[in-house]
């Protein structure tokens, strides 16, 4: 029963771990491609005037 408790133990950690990264993955994701927009959209802007 123990072996069993510590091996579920064991996959729970790894999830969390696993979820950390893709969320992480997500919000740095986000922030480039808002980082890139605007310099997108700064040089759109130089380019009218």
């Amino acid at each position: 029963m123990v072996a069993i408790l510590g091996s579920f133990l064991q996959y729970v950690i790894v999830m969390v771990i696993l979820a950390a990264v893709g969320v992480g993955g997500v919000f740095a994701g986000k922030k480039l491609r808002e980082r890139k927009d605007a310099k997108m959209a700064a040089g759109t802007a130089e380019d009218k005037k």
